[in-house]
């Protein structure tokens, strides 16, 4: 079933989504300072694509600073955009468990730096 979910999710948004954070991570990573968040797209990269059978586990306090650095930045508003695409998957029954996947991203978006993606 995570087989068939993935595949609908890459047809529908996950290629797109995956593409996207590829190229931004390959942006930041041209400058120097910005390795790091690079390193964070490639992260959400490898989720968006095939997110069904993944786990997030979160833990903040291992980066704390880069972690507020990158909700400042941007991180904070990701977060909410998972979670309105979230909501508005989870309004049809057919998208929960899209919406749960969005949720997922919604929780590595407010921290990936410590975030550990099984």
């Amino acid at each position: 079933m995570k087989t068939i979910g993935n595949i609908l999710w890459l047809i529908f948004t996950g290629i797109w989504e995956a593409l996207a954070w590829f190229f931004l991570g390959i942006i930041w990573c041209i400058t120097i300072i910005g390795i790091p968040f690079g390193k964070q797209c490639f992260k959400f990269a490898s989720v968006a694509f095939w997110p069904m059978g993944k786990e997030v586990d979160l833990d903040f306090g291992e980066h704390p600073i880069a972690n507020v650095i990158w909700l400042i930045f941007g991180g904070l508003e990701l977060a909410l955009s998972f979670a309105i695409i979230g909501i508005i998957w989870c309004i049809t029954i057919i998208g929960i468990p899209f919406g749960k996947q969005c949720f997922k991203l919604c929780k590595l978006a407010l921290a990936p730096f410590g975030a550990d993606v099984k």
